[in-house]
C-alpha cells in the first residue's frame, strides 16, 4: 500500500497531525515506537486546555490515540531507520520493512540527555532511571536523587517526594528554571532536599546504585557523597537529528528547520513539534503545529489546495480552512 501521508512519532504533533490527515481521507500511517513520547511520562499535566482539573499525560495521549484510530489512522510500532526521498515520493524504512508515501511528517520528538559520568550507564535499569512516571512505584520508602532544576526535575521530585523516604534535587545552579507554582510546591515538600550548585560526578554501588559523588560547582574541592538507591535524570532532551541529516536542513543543535506552514527544505517532507527548530515545547503548541502540518502536506499533494471533506462532515469548506 501507498500511503498519502506517513508521521514519524507518536506523541502530540504526531497523533494530532494524523488526525487532522485522516479527516481529510488521506491515508495515513504513523510510525513510531512508543505513544505520548515525553508527555506520557507526565504524571499531572495542568496546562492542556479543556482540563482544569488536570490529566495524566498517558490518558491524554491515549485519548489521542484513540480520536486518530477512529478517523482511520493506521499505526506501525518500529523504529524507523531511515527516509529517502524517490522518484515519485518517499520510502520510510524500519528495522524490519520499507513503506511507500507521497509526503512525510517529521515529528519524531526528543530524546533524554545522560549525564555522562561514570556509573551511569552501568546502572541504567538498575538504579538509574530517565522516567519518574515508569519507575517511581518501585522506589517506595528509598532515598533518590533527582537531577535538574527545570519542569521535568521539578515534576519528578514532587511524584517521588509522596514514594520515596527523601529526595535529593541535584541543580547546577542556585534557582530552578522551572513554573513557579512547580517551584513552590518543591520547596513546601518536606523529604525534598536542595543540593544547590552542584553536579554527579560519578554514581557508585556494586549490584545495584549505592551512592552517587556529588561535586561543588564553585569550590571543585568539596565533593560530597550521598547515599542513595536511586537517580532519577531530568536535565532535559536532545534532537536526534542524524536520522534525516543530508535529507532536510538543520540547525546547529540539529533541529529540524521549519516555516511557518511547518514545510522543510526538501518538498513534500514536513515538520512538527519538538523535533523543530520553533521556539516553545508544550503539548498544546505540538498539538497545533502538528495539525499545521497536516494541513500543507495535504495542499503539497494536491497541487497547492487543501481539498477533501473533513472526515464527519457533510460539507465541503469553499475557503478551504
Amino acid at each position: 500500500m501507498r500511503y498519502d501521508i506517513i508521521i514519524v512519532g507518536g506523541a502530540p504533533a504526531g497523533l494530532t497531525a494524523a488526525i487532522y490527515s485522516s479527516r481529510r481521507a488521506m491515508k495515513t500511517l504513523i510510525i513510531t515506537q512508543d505513544i505520548g513520547g515525553q508527555t506520557a511520562t507526565t504524571p499531572e499535566i495542568e496546562n492542556y486546555p479543556g482540563f482544569p482539573e488536570k490529566i495524566d499525560g498517558i490518558k491524554l495521549m491515549d485519548n489521542f490515540k484513540k480520536q486518530a484510530e477512529n478517523t482511520g489512522t493506521k499505526f506501525v510500532f518500529e523504529e524507523v531507520k531511515g527516509v529517502t526521498k524517490e522518484k515519485d515520493g518517499f520510502k520510510v524504512k524500519t528495522n524490519t520493512r520499507e513503506f511507500e508515501t507521497k509526503s512525510v511528517i517529521l515529528s519524531f520528538g526528543l530524546t533524554h540527555r545522560h549525564l555522562g559520568v561514570p556509573g551511569e550507564e552501568k546502572f541504567a535499569g538498575k538504579g538509574v532511571s530517565y522516567c519518574a512516571t515508569c519507575d517511581a512505584p518501585l522506589f517506595k520508602k528509598k532515598d533518590v536523587a533527582v537531577v535538574g532544576g527545570g519542569n521535568s526535575a521539578l515534576d519528578a521530585a514532587l511524584l517521588l517526594s509522596k514514594i520515596a523516604n527523601k529526595v535529593y534535587l541535584v541543580h547546577r545552579r542556585d534557582e530552578f528554571r522551572g513554573e513557579q507554582i512547580l517551584i513552590d510546591r518543591v520547596m513546601e515538600a518536606e523529604n525534598i532536599e536542595m543540593v544547590y550548585n552542584s553536579k554527579v560526578k560519578e554514581i557508585k554501588g556494586e549490584m545495584l546504585v549505592g551512592s552517587i559523588m556529588v561535586g561543588d560547582i564553585n569550590d571543585k574541592s568539596k565533593t560530597r557523597k550521598i547515599d542513595l538507591q536511586g537517580v532519577f535524570v531530568e536535565i532535559g532532551f536532545q534532537v536526534k537529528g542524524d536520522l534525516v541529516e543530508g535529507l532536510v536542513d538543520l540547525d546547529e543543535r540539529k533541529q529540524i528547520i521549519v516555516n511557518k506552514n511547518c514545510e522543510t527544505s526538501t518538498p513534500g517532507i514536513f515538520g512538527a513539534g519538538d523535533v523543530t527548530d520553533i521556539e516553545y515545547k508544550q503539548i498544546v503548541i505540538s498539538a497545533g503545529e502538528g495539525a499545521k502540518a497536516a494541513l500543507s502536506a495535504n495542499k503539497f499533494i494536491n497541487s497547492g489546495k487543501i481539498t477533501g471533506v473533513d472526515w464527519g462532515s457533510q460539507k465541503v469548506n469553499k475557503n478551504n480552512k
